[in-house]
């Protein structure tokens, strides 16, 4: 499977707020875990044009991804843009 236990610490302890691997609520986190799953399904779409299912799945991991995002710039604008520049993200 292409998201193991091991990848998600990884992501956690690059990514999450306070740098450990049980940091999974943090935006930050959570925001890294969506990239992640969303560049995987994006791999997939271009292979496999006509799964419907998975650019729906993927359509709703966008906006949640979004949701999370825009919290974090109304709460903290620093930890916003920190998240941007560390995913390679843009508005």
């Amino acid at each position: 499977m292409y998201l193991t236990t091991e990848i998600k610490q990884e992501l956690f302890a690059k990514h999450g707020a306070n740098k450990a691997t049980t940091d999974t609520g943090s935006a930050e986190s959570q925001i890294a875990l969506f990239t992640h799953r969303i560049n995987h399904l994006t791999e997939h779409l271009k292979s496999q044009k006509k799964d419907h299912a998975t650019r729906l799945s993927l359509m709703k991991l966008v906006g949640k991804r979004r949701a999370f995002l825009d919290y974090l710039h109304k709460k903290d604008i620093t930890r916003y843009r920190a998240v941007l520049a560390d995913l390679g993200l843009r508005k």
